[in-house]
């Protein structure tokens, strides 16, 4: 007849925290992996690297302007002149929030947790719009800030705060359709350096179409060219609410079809998030 012996393991006493607590303990844990904390000096270089010269850029922007008055950069140009370091930050981070723990094969302790299909990716998602929001914003943050206490009286710090809320919108759309394109193609890749390959590939194997359709096609052709690529259909939809930049060429223009790149971009982001569902209720089951 067997027994059982009571060796001595207490039951946890503690209270349970339960679903929220453990989406805001991956998101917590996806933004310290973003910028390697808590992991070996070799993880920081490269996500602090691009975080310090976005820095250094919107540092040298703001004493500029506020000695010179001279602008290098608006809020509205200063995400489109980061968008390469950008998609390199995400190529490199993304892969770390879902990859490792594919290759390691942990997710199945993740899911016996009261946590649904949907937390894990969304969770990582939020910390990957986070970290890219935050290498854009905190730049702007200190343009802005720079600005609006160097000139006169209130009316300049309103001035600048109407010109800097839609800038940093724009950082934020940056960040979530470069966040949320990176993750999932990583969500499909066990191996690190190859999704991180994967994902500047999609932004980098893209962008040639558009030059090819910009100046092989039709007036309309060149005014949808940007639609062919996620790198240049962001800078659409800024054309749309910022107007095209001074000293643009024509072609490069969007005409009169910002609505159809708001619209596209917004049919871009769901498809990424519902694929991203259903990745991780595949890879759970």
């Amino acid at each position: 007849m067997s027994v059982i012996h009571d060796i001595g393991y207490r039951r946890y006493q503690g209270p349970r925290l339960g679903r929220g607590s453990v989406f805001a303990a991956l998101y917590v844990h996806g933004m310290r992996a973003s910028f390697g904390l808590g992991r070996t000096f070799k993880a920081k270089i490269f996500p602090w690297s691009v975080a310090g010269i976005m820095l250094v850029v919107g540092v040298v922007a703001a004493a500029v302007k506020s000695q010179t008055g001279m602008e290098l950069l608006t809020y509205e140009t200063f995400p489109d002149q980061m968008s390469m370091l950008l998609i390199l930050f995400c190529a490199v981070v993304a892969p770390e929030l879902v990859s490792r723990d594919l290759r390691s094969g942990v997710l199945p302790l993740y899911f016996s947790r009261p946590l649904s299909r949907a937390d894990y990716p969304l969770a990582k998602l939020a910390a990957m719009v986070t970290a890219g929001f935050a290498v854009l914003g905190v730049p702007m943050l200190i343009m802005f800030l720079t600005a609006a206490f160097s000139g006169d009286g209130m009316g300049a710090v309103w001035d600048e705060t109407k010109a800097f809320a839609p800038g940093i919108a724009y950082a934020l759309l940056f960040a979530l359709v470069y966040g949320s394109i990176a993750l999932l193609v990583s969500s499909f890749v066990s191996r690190r350096a190859v999704a991180a390959g994967a994902t500047v590939a999609v932004f980098l194997v893209t962008a040639p179409v558009v030059g090819v359709l910009t100046f092989a096609t039709t007036r309309t052709g060149q005014q949808l060219a940007q639609l062919a690529s996620p790198a240049t259909l962001v800078g659409g939809v800024g054309q749309w609410i910022f107007g095209r930049p001074e000293g643009m060429p024509e072609e490069f223009g969007i005409g009169s079809f910002g609505p159809l790149y708001g619209a596209v971009t917004l049919a871009l982001l769901a498809l990424c998030v519902s694929l991203l569902l259903v990745r991780y209720r595949k890879v759970a089951s």
